[in-house]
């Protein structure tokens, strides 16, 4: 059987804010490379639907730290 969509979001969510909480970490370290870094290591995540919710997720951290 497989996942809804909806069922992947929900057995992912947690891991993907925790990983987007990780690279967005990284941004003070790196500063002016940590786009084209972040962007590599979403490049990286398997599934494409798992690294959607990542990129997501890093959006919503910038928007809240811009605030």
């Amino acid at each position: 059987m497989s996942l809804t969509r909806a069922d992947f979001h929900q057995q992912n969510q947690a891991s993907a804010q925790t990983e987007a909480l990780r690279l967005f970490e990284q941004k003070a370290v790196l500063q002016g490379g940590w786009l084209n870094w972040v962007a590599a290591q979403i490049y990286t995540l398997r599934p494409a639907e798992y690294a959607s919710m990542v990129r997501r997720e890093l959006v919503r951290l910038q928007e809240t730290s811009e605030n």
